[in-house]
């Protein structure tokens, strides 16, 4: 007779190889053809709300690896909520304006770009825009990410565009928005000002020079102002010493500032005194190869110093000495050379003095340097040079001309343009602002900062230190490709018009034609009828030039796309941890002013991508990893994996060997559903489901344990903690599971007879466990739980409550499933049952046995775990898969351990079908190659 027929061998059509590059598409296209997401959001009505927004990527390249990164931490999000209960819909966003896209198309132009007008450029780059968007739509959505793929927010599309100019229009409304000269961040290749979100600290060399600045009078000057000091006869130049590393500043020089608590030398070199910090006169005087000096005095800033003049080293006119608290002992000489067309300290410090000074003393903000980064007509020693080219030049000048005290190099962090890389300068233009201070922007923002939930916690002080320290919010960018500052210029006055009722005419236009209206009808068409100065009632203006920052654009994407939906304020913004001075910044911002509260209740980060070393990715260091790639060769559901597996939170690291060990994390995973499915062919859930009650305590046991994964599994979702979820998840696949339940299991599911209640007990048992394993890993392994789900379906039909496993929700909590105590009383059976397999690989290392079935085990144990096994005494063999286990009691082993295993080699005939070694092979003549349990299995 053919035994091996009789048995209750696994089978299922669900592949052991998972083949994810092939079947992905194709679920991706079901997902399409059933409309999956429009379904969830059917089925999520009524439901309370929960509302993860999209922050919107750069329309502009394919996708990186951090764009996968930061997309599927936010679909298992989005899933995860959904699943738990919420109606959680998800719409995509992308950034489509500003420096990225414009920098790229007339970069391709090439030479054509002088050829053509504002336009022909607007027209190229929405073309541009369009065409990444619909490549990276294509792209997050093969990573199975669900959302509204058809009606995404594109910030070129006229409603966002009229929002924007709408949310500026209550910028205007409230206050604090202005238009003035003041030094601000600026790349001279892509000629426009920057956000401090727009830069990178990158290491650069600088020229590091001590430059003299003479006092005006000389010796008699210092001794008239400090009459205690005596200066000595041959005394006849007196200098402040200033250091700098942008030498290039020095041509817009309006005067030098000291702290009024540090204490500065009088130091006489030769004929000449140098006035310099007293605590950095040494680093000074090595810098500078000063020899046989001596200090002649020493004095406070405070005490004499504040009113003095010097002379300009490079250019005419006389600069006062200030006071000012940001001078530091850090470098340098503790003397600052002030430029506030150039910097924004000095900028503040020279506003203070000139609302005291009068007319004739006040200074000027000058900035003698054009868009370009070169010097205009008013430096003609340098005129057309750019300002970093004239360094070496304006060092030599400073040499000829006597006031060179010193000359080296600095290596140090220095700001450059996050897009071409260029370092950049600060240069005083005219721009638009808000004010920090002007309705307590600050202060408000500062308090919605506490108010808000920080994932991690740390991302709190980030973000509330870059607001305490930050100026005002430059607005205002000089490029074409962008919404317009919806704002006027009197022809008459030169008075600025930017009235709220003005901008909502603008925005109405614009809801209809977009903004390129702006750039091709004049202003008159633009403006309502009638339309006059308020100053002086011209009606001739001008439009004004400079667009909107892409930051405000997108820190408004609240007002454009959650409040019309009625979805405001969000529950979750997640993006890179950058983002505190990105767009986590500017919607805070955006919202108090608008709303007076941020737009979001919690905010949370994740880290950056790195190489497997902890390196930063680079094409010229050949360690990118680019998710295109993976998805080809391994599926889209191991880059989920990979997210998954990570503590996000902290910088993450990806290369192809960690991506291994998910493959094979995976497998197991994947196997161990496999093995669930292939048991479970003739199982009918309505008929065959046997009740909790009457489950053996290994079933009861599983089940526990699946519950405790369902409580780790459901807590990690909303805590947001879905490394533990994968860790979970593998430990429960490859320990519970595959180690022990299911490894007993197999001797039950193939030799007992198909419809024995301990058989049918094991099926309802792993029925629960796969459908609630489907379920929680949805949200992660989002296409093998559907294909799993599919599967489920062809087997059991409308038992299944619903078409898709994202229609689903996580499996409730079974209250009757958690028994503390069976817990306590498996976690010691599986101690011994660990001593047993040591024992057991012992002797198969000594070849004494080969399967573990060929064994026989006693235990020796005293009397406590003698009265906690002897109930289980029958069960033992099984506990143990071998074919014999007894157990005896003595009273002489230690405490602990106080058992003995023996392992001995079976003495009995193996049975043909079930392979266990029992004394019954060979008595029953009917079937003399099987065991006594084999022969009834077959009745």
């Amino acid at each position: 007779m053919d035994y091996k027929s009789t048995l209750n061998l696994p089978k299922t059509d669900f592949p052991m190889k998972a083949n994810l590059p092939q079947r992905e598409p194709e679920l991706l296209a079901w997902w399409d053809k059933v409309g999956l997401y429009p379904s969830i959001q059917e089925a999520g009505k009524g439901r309370p709300r929960y509302l993860l927004h999209d922050g919107p990527p750069y329309a502009n390249g394919r996708i990186h690896i951090g764009h996968a990164l930061n997309k599927i931490l936010k679909d298992i999000i989005v899933k995860s909520k959904t699943m738990a209960g919420f109606h959680a819909p998800y719409v995509p966003g992308w950034d489509c304006h500003g420096l990225p896209i414009e920098h790229q198309v007339v970069k391709d132009l090439g030479e054509k770009k002088h050829s053509l007008d504002e336009m022909a450029i607007r027209t190229l780059c929405r073309e541009y825009a369009q065409k990444y968007h619909n490549i990276q739509r294509e792209e997050f959505q093969r990573l199975g990410v669900l959302g509204d793929w058809m009606n995404p927010y594109l910030t070129m599309h006229p409603a966002y565009e009229s929002t924007i100019v709408r949310e500026f229009g209550k910028f205007v409304e409230r206050g604090g928005v202005y238009k003035g000269l003041k030094p601000v961040l600026w790349c001279t290749q892509d000629q426009t000002a920057l956000a401090e979100a727009e830069v990178e600290y990158e290491d650069h060399v600088s020229p590091s020079i001590y430059v003299k600045f003479p006092v005006a009078g000389g010796s008699a000057a210092l001794a008239a102002q400090f009459p205690t000091v005596q200066f000595a006869s041959e005394v006849t130049a007196v200098s402040v010493v200033i250091w700098t590393t942008t030498p290039w500043t020095l041509p817009a020089n309006q005067a030098v500032c000291l702290h009024p608590d540090i204490d500065y030398a009088f130091v006489q070199t030769g004929s000449e005194v140098l006035i310099i910090a007293e605590k950095l006169l040494d680093s000074v005087a090595k810098a500078c190869k000063l020899e046989g000096y001596h200090v002649v005095a020493v004095k406070q800033g405070r005490e004499g110093f504040e009113g003095l003049e010097t002379q300009r080293p490079l250019t005419t006119g006389l600069s006062p000495v200030l006071l000012g608290d940001f001078v530091t002992l850090e470098q340098g000489t503790g003397c600052v050379h002030i430029a506030p067309g150039h910097g924004m300290e000095d900028y503040l410090l020279v506003l203070d003095y000139n609302a005291q000074a009068s007319a004739g003393e006040r200074l000027e903000i000058l900035a003698p340097v054009d868009d370009a980064g070169r010097f205009t007509e008013a430096v003609p020693e340098f005129s057309g040079q750019h300002v970093f080219k004239a360094n070496p030049a304006i060092v030599d000048l400073l040499r000829t001309r006597g006031r060179l005290l010193g000359h080296g190099s600095l290596a140090h962090s220095y700001p450059h343009c996050w897009r071409c890389k260029s370092a950049v300068i600060f240069r005083a233009t005219e721009q638009w602002f808000v004010s920090m201070e002007i309705n307590e922007l600050r202060q408000e923002a500062l308090a919605e900062i506490n108010r808000v939930r920080w994932i991690p916690p740390w991302g709190k002080d980030r973000i509330n230190g870059m607001i305490a320290n930050r100026p005002d919010w430059c607005l205002s960018r000089q490029r074409v490709w962008g919404v317009p500052i919806p704002a006027f210029t009197c022809g008459r006055c030169r008075r600025v018009l930017a009235d709220p009722v003005v901008i909502e005419h603008i925005a109405s236009i614009m809801e209809q034609q977009g903004a390129d209206v702006w750039f091709k009808q004049p202003a008159a068409s633009l403006l309502p009828a009638g339309t006059t100065c308020p100053h002086c009632g011209g009606t001739d203006f001008e439009k004004e030039r400079d667009i909107l920052d892409v930051w405000f654009e997108s820190g408004v994407s609240y007002a454009a796309v959650l409040k019309p939906c009625k979805w405001w304020p969000a529950d979750l913004y997640l993006e890179g941890s950058d983002q505190h001075r990105g767009w986590f910044h500017s919607a805070l911002l955006a919202g108090v002013v608008t709303d007076r509260r941020a737009p979001y209740e919690a905010v949370l980060t994740h880290g950056f991508v790195l190489d497997g070393q902890g390196k930063k990715m680079s094409k010229s260091a050949g360690n990118v990893v680019a998710p295109q790639d993976v998805i080809k060769q391994s599926g889209a559901e191991i880059l989920r994996l990979w997210v998954s597996a990570q503590d996000y939170r902290d910088d993450v690291r990806i290369s192809p060997e960690i991506l291994n060990h998910l493959i094979e994390a995976y497998r197991k995973i994947r196997n161990t559903c496999r093995f669930l499915l292939s048991n479970l062919y003739d199982f009918d859930p309505s008929r065959h489901r046997v009740p909790y009650a009457r489950l053996p305590e290994l079933d009861r046991w599983a089940l526990l344990r699946l519950e405790d994964l369902k409580t780790r599994m459901r807590r990690a979702y909303e805590e947001f903690e879905f490394h533990a979820i994968y860790h979970a998840l593998n430990n429960f696949c490859s320990v519970d599971m595959s180690a022990v339940y299911l490894d007993i299991l197999k001797d039950r599911l193939y030799t007992f007879r198909a419809d024995s209640p301990a058989r049918r007990g094991s099926q309802t048992v792993l029925y629960e466990i796969i459908l609630a394993m489907t379920k929680l890993m949805a949200p992660i392994l989002s296409f093998t739980a559907e294909e799993i789900w599919r599967s489920l379906a062809g087997q059991f039909g409308k038992s299944l409550e619903t078409e898709s496993v994202h229609l689903t929700m996580f499996p409730p909590a079974e209250a009757e499933w958690q028994d503390p105590e069976l817990a306590r009383r498996w976690d010691r059976l599986l101690e011994v049952r660990a001593a047993v397999q040591a024992a057991l690989e012992e002797q198969r290392r000594n070849k004494v046995i080969g399967s573990s079935l060929e064994a026989v085990v006693e235990i020796q144990a005293n009397p406590d775990t003698h009265g906690f096994l002897k109930p289980y005494e029958s069960d033992l063999s099984t506990l143990f898969i071998v074919s014999g286990a007894k157990l005896s009691a003595v009273h002489h082993l230690p405490h602990k351990p106080d058992f003995l295993v023996t392992v001995s080699k079976a003495g009995a005939k193996k049975c043909e079908r079930c392979w266990n070694y029992r004394q019954a092979v060979g008595t029953i003549e009917a079937h003399p190659t099987l065991c006594d349990r084999c022969v009834e299995a077959l009745q």
